[in-house]
């Protein structure tokens, strides 16, 4: 339990998706980004909880895949973002909305991050980020829809949020992540020892997250696109950060996890 009286479980789900499940001690829950419905009804009859939300922050189908099976056996309300391509929402969210909820008693700010996708959103609240696919440990998201623009703008308004926000994302990228990072900043100690960190979680099948915006503002090199130590790894830098942006993102596409 957090200083909000709220405990956050992490559930593995597909290959390498996280779904986030929030409860409180009345055993009310919500749940984020359910990609698949089963590992959300285990850990509900496990623990006895009652499922009251569902929020999800993009269309993709590992995120939304277990939304229907789950909002029909529980009575779930499910909270979107205005996109065709969720098709059942009872509410959809917006920039700036606060979202309310009853049970358990928790208020979230919606924002909106185009980039991965052009609707994708995130919530924030509790001193949580539910981040979905926009911001990873050490990495953020592809660009499937979104410009590099754009992307690194809804990057830096999650950078501005308080250093001591879980980020929640919605992946287990970390350790291909920092391998990538390191070809950018092979001498930055608070990168070198997450790596030490997220390669002993690992290889004891414990998950990565969540981990604090301040900390990822030391080693995530698409958070610290202004820094001299990644400005200086970059072909094309200039005074163009968006351009900074996009050479980054065109190098971790191109990046490939060295065999051990």
């Amino acid at each position: 339990m957090n200083e909000n009286g709220l405990h956050l479980s992490t559930l593995s789900a597909l290959a390498d998706n996280y779904i986030w499940l929030l409860a409180d001690r009345t055993g009310a829950a919500i749940v984020v980004d359910p990609g698949e419905a089963g590992p959300v009804r285990a850990e509900l009859a496990r623990i006895g909880l009652r499922l009251t939300a569902i929020l999800l922050t993009h269309h993709h189908a590992d995120h939304i895949g277990g939304v229907e099976e789950l909002a029909k056996t529980t009575g779930a309300r499910i909270y979107a973002p205005r996109d065709e391509r969720i098709a059942v929402a009872d509410v959809r969210v917006a920039d700036g909305d606060m979202l309310r909820l009853e049970s358990p008693d928790i208020c979230f700010e919606v924002l909106e991050l185009p980039g991965h996708t052009r609707s994708h959103v995130a919530y924030f609240g509790a001193g949580l980020l539910f981040c979905g696919d926009t911001l990873f440990s050490a990495g953020c998201g592809r660009l499937f829809e979104g410009t590099p623009a754009q992307m690194l703008a809804s990057l830096d308004r999650l950078a501005a949020l308080p250093g001591e926000t879980q980020v929640c994302c919605a992946h287990e990228y970390t350790l291909s992540n920092c391998a990538f990072a390191r070809t950018i900043e092979p001498g930055n100690a608070a990168l070198a020892a997450r790596t030490t960190q997220v390669q002993a979680l690992r290889e004891h099948g414990a998950a990565t997250l969540p981990v604090t915006l301040a900390d990822e503002r030391t080693y995530n090199p698409f958070l610290r696109v202004d820094s001299a130590e990644v400005i200086a790894h970059l072909d094309r830098s200039g005074n163009d950060r968006a351009a900074r942006f996009a050479e980054l993102r065109r190098r971790k596409d191109e990046f490939r996890m060295p065999v051990s």
